[in-house]
């Protein structure tokens, strides 16, 4: 394929590996990864730079989603897809491309991201890529982190003890990993587990090396930047406005059908709602429930964001709705 590709660096002795991002054959100029919290209007951004990249250099642009439910089919309502307006008015690309009862990982979509972009390229086209999902940010960015392969010994050993039996363990071996890993991770918390005794190494190690990679050249990455309050405020309302649409109907016939995997049924809002359906807690608890879990998501984002903000070259948009954002980052990209 053309334009970036995915290489693997040597292992050595060392346990852990990177796969970088490259591009043999830089283009003039990068193309933007837009990233922010939920309910920041990064949709809304990317089309309107987009269309404002169109404008400005006679090409056509494409989006390129960086959301890790984006992917699943029928998780419309509860995920915020770009609207059949939006996606008419620019092509986007990695939605809709899972059926939700597929597991879909962080490695798959920096393959299936790099082959989007290097044939957006191709067709003279200015890639824009935009997401929620920060680990698939970081991964286009600087390469992917990838411990030992999965030991499914191990991993069913692990599964069959209590979460506060993994919590104490993660905890003793790795303070740093435990601290970072929400208490009610389990998935996370069993993995950071697995790899550490695995290797002998804990994961928060492994992944400082990774953290210590270098940025790619031809990206420019964009973080839309918004108070506490503001945001919170945002996704109240976002989380009222998708029970209105319809989320509760959509997450039921999901949920009715089995079609639903283990990975899909986590997404926020979804997994609240199929509690509720099971007997675990009320409709308007569950309801309350997706606002207070999304606010933590997004301060988890937050954290993200500010390691994001490091990055050589990074644009920060103010939530200010009079910043020509769109102008903006066209104008770095284009003498970037």
């Amino acid at each position: 394929m053309g334009g970036p590709t995915l290489s693997t660096n040597d292992r050595s002795d060392n346990p852990s590996s990177l796969r970088r991002s490259v591009a043999p054959s830089l283009p003039a100029n990068p193309f933007p990864l837009i990233v922010g919290p939920t309910a920041g209007g990064k949709t809304s951004l990317s089309v309107r730079t987009a269309l404002a990249f169109a404008e400005a250099t006679g090409a056509p642009s494409e989006i390129v989603s960086a959301d890790a439910f984006l992917v699943y089919r029928g998780m419309d309502i509860g995920t915020a897809k770009p609207t059949a307006d939006e996606r008419c008015r620019v092509p986007h690309h990695l939605i809709d491309i899972r059926d939700p009862s597929e597991a879909y990982t962080v490695k798959q979509w920096l393959a299936d991201a790099e082959s989007a972009i290097a044939d957006i390229r191709a067709r003279g086209a200015t890639p824009v890529v935009v997401g929620g999902t920060h680990l698939y940010a970081k991964a286009l960015l600087e390469g992917l982190f990838e411990g030992p392969d999965p030991d499914p010994a191990l991993r069913a050993e692990l599964e069959s003890l209590g979460l506060p039996q993994l919590r104490a363990e993660l905890e003793r071996v790795d303070p740093a990993a435990a601290q970072r890993i929400h208490a009610n991770d389990q998935r996370r918390t069993i993995r950071a587990l697995e790899v550490y005794r695995s290797t002998g190494t804990p994961i928060s190690e492994l992944q400082r090396q990774w953290d210590a990679g270098a940025v790619r050249p031809d990206c420019r990455l964009v973080i839309l930047d918004w108070p506490t309050e503001s945001i919170n405020s945002r996704i109240n309302a976002r989380v009222r406005a998708m029970i209105d649409e319809g989320l509760v109907e959509e997450t039921r016939q999901l949920w009715e059908t089995g079609a639903l995997g283990e990975q899909a049924r986590e997404a926020l809002g979804y997994k609240q709602l199929i509690e509720s359906f099971e007997g675990r807690r009320s409709l308007d608890d569950a309801i309350e429930q997706i606002k207070i879990q999304t606010r933590r998501f997004a301060k988890n984002q937050r954290t993200w964001l500010r390691r994001l903000a490091t990055t050589p070259g990074a644009i920060t948009i103010r939530h200010d709705a009079h910043d020509p954002a769109p102008k903006r980052i066209v104008e770095a990209c284009v003498a970037g």
